[in-house]
């Protein structure tokens, strides 16, 4: 539980708090949300709520770092007849090294009985014998006892703590659980969160005519993308009109549909049509409505208790009146909602990552609030002050209407109450709300005179193309004879498929959730790959790629998000009878 006793003060508090305030208030009240289990890949971001220990020693078995000969260090340089073959899997098991014979090796392979170093393969030459029965091998250099071999638990004892609860999922740490074994996984979820926007004035985004005094709904698509964006599940509340009645009667449907934060925007200010902040005061506590800042002066931050139906425990909402100029209510979303949401999902340190940022261009500060200006951020070797750092770019006009200010904008300036002007290249707090992709790297941080291994290159500015915004459509196949034999577990695909859930993000649609196969080295049948996809933007289906051995396949999606169902078979078609294009990478 909270300690809320510090806030009994504050509890309809009237005047302006401070924004340090205002957010320590709302994270005092939030509480974690209860864990829950989840599928591996689900866990993706998540944060562990629970410890996460090594059921058995990585690795199981003394094993090969390298591809080679498993010899006995004494022997020395000489031939040697090589009396089996130790490949990653079940091979060469039973197989004994004695003086005078040698035992070939795979990387991750197991280190045949009686060998106790390998000699890897560059330091040996094949001796052409003739004979397919009995094949030997020169050693060409001496060795020592442990030379390229892993011994039993080297990368992880067992019962050792690999994770610990309250440790945030990434790919790394999904790569470790399949290590693990561990499929399920019990994280903090995240909250689902319903978006609301109030006003008269509003009209759906999709209407094409707009009658005089209306405007489209943009803060309703904009808060909602920005909750996904936090891997919140979201329920659209729609439009309410200045109406008490029907705001009452959509608060009161929001509040019963297991939502745990309301967002509303507009309807928290002084008009008379204001209706959200004695609603919301009616059905629990208003903690602020008035934070000193700009933009978002009337933020409403409330608590609501819903009464308990039978066997089900009482449930705190959390609700946000957002103010309702996009650009107030997008900050107020940055600043406050986001550590919220944070702490609800059991992060530990739940505020926004700050940085000093020196000013490209002069800035004239408010003189009566606090001022988040919106600004874009990058790194550049020398920020003006003869060393590397940042540097901040204002997005220009800051109106709190001008949603052109959210633009491309990664960070808000933090800019104190002097009315006067902050000079080019001074250091400001610059809170980063956004991922400091491409546009804020400056082609001069990739190079330096005192780092760089390309010396004499020409230094070109990056500019994001439009181009890639395209659908890439990705096939991850492991080859492996341990996979395949159940010998050990498949890592690497599970690592690719939360690396390519996390990079897409920005980059476009992920339309397939991966399943995988693996094939044998060594076997018979084709390497086939088997994509099992799930409901996700609109796309469902399964596929099979065959692969014949000299050459890939293309996967040729059939259908469309309107007539793909989810038993619709999606079948490959040749590389051949495909429209040119180009291979972006094979791992």
């Amino acid at each position: 539980m909270a300690d809320t006793s510090k806030l009994t003060d504050c509890k309809t508090k009237s005047t302006m708090v401070s924004v340090d305030e205002a957010l320590q208030i709302a994270l005092s009240v939030a509480q974690r949300l209860p864990p829950v289990t989840v599928p591996l890949l689900d866990s993706l971001g998540k944060v562990l709520a629970e410890d996460i220990r090594a059921p058995d020693p990585l690795p199981p078995y003394p094993a090969s770092v390298k591809d080679g000969y498993a010899v006995i260090a004494a022997d020395g340089p000489g031939e040697y007849s090589v009396i089996a073959e130790a490949r990653a899997g079940n091979d060469g098991v039973g197989v004994i090294v004695t003086p005078g014979t040698v035992a070939y090796v795979t990387t991750g392979g197991p280190i045949p009985d009686g060998a106790d170093a390998v000699v890897q393969v560059e330091d040996t030459e094949q001796i052409e014998n003739g004979s397919v029965e009995s094949k030997r091998v020169k050693i060409l250099v001496q060795t020592s006892k442990g030379v390229d071999i892993r011994p039993v638990g080297c990368d992880i004892e067992q019962d050792a703590l690999v994770l610990k609860s309250g440790e945030r999922v990434g790919a790394s740490e999904i790569g470790l659980l399949a290590t693990m074994g561990v499929m399920m996984v019990k994280v903090y979820p995240t909250p689902t969160i319903g978006v609301l926007s109030t006003g008269d004035e509003l009209v759906e985004p999709t209407t094409k005519f707009l009658s005089r005094g209306k405007i489209r709904d943009s803060n309703r698509a904009m808060i909602l993308a920005a909750a996904v964006q936090q891997q919140c599940k979201v329920l659209d509340l729609g439009i309410a009109r200045d109406d008490e009645e029907e705001l009452e009667r959509i608060l009161d449907s929001a509040l019963s549909a297991g939502i745990d934060i309301l967002l509303t925007s507009g309807g928290v200010s002084m008009g008379d049509k204001d209706f959200v902040k004695p609603l919301l005061a009616k059905r629990g506590t208003v903690y602020f409505s008035k934070v000193f800042m700009k933009p978002g002066k009337p933020l409403t931050f409330a608590e609501i208790n819903l009464e308990p139906a039978e066997s089900i425990m009482r449930k705190k909402i959390l609700a946000f009146g957002l103010p309702g100029n996009p650009v107030s209510c997008q900050v107020c979303f940055d600043l406050f909602v986001v550590p919220t949401i944070r702490h609800l999902a059991g992060w530990g340190k739940t505020h926004l990552f700050r940085v000093h940022a020196h000013l490209q261009q002069p800035i004239k500060t408010n003189s009566d609030r606090p001022e988040f200006h919106r600004a874009i951020i990058r790194w550049e070797v020398n920020n003006g002050s003869g060393n590397p750092g940042f540097v901040a770019e204002s997005t220009g006009h800051q109106r709190s209407s001008r949603l052109l200010s959210m633009k491309a904008a990664n960070a808000l300036l933090e800019l104190p109450v002097t009315g006067s002007i902050i000079s080019a290249g001074t250091a400001v707090s610059a809170i980063i709300v956004s991922e400091l992709s491409s546009t804020a790297i400056c082609s001069s941080s990739l190079l330096s005179d005192s780092t760089s291994a390309f010396k004499g290159s020409s230094s070109q500015e990056i500019i994001a193309d439009e181009s890639q915004n395209v659908e890439v459509r990705v096939a991850v196949l492991t080859v492996s004879d341990t996979v395949a034999s159940g010998a050990g577990p498949d890592r690497s695909v599970v690592i690719l498929l939360a690396v390519l859930s996390v990079g897409t993000s920005n980059m476009g649609t992920l339309e397939e959730s991966w399943g995988w196969g693996c094939e044998r080295k060594g076997g018979q049948k084709e390497p086939e790959l088997m994509v099992q996809s799930q409901p996700h933007m609109g796309v469902n289906g399964s596929l099979t790629l065959n692969m014949e051995k000299t050459k890939f396949g293309h996967i040729q999606v059939a259908g469309s998000p309107s007539n793909t169902g989810p038993s619709e078979s999606l079948q490959p078609s040749p590389l051949e009878s495909q429209p040119p294009g180009k291979l972006l990478g094979v791992i």
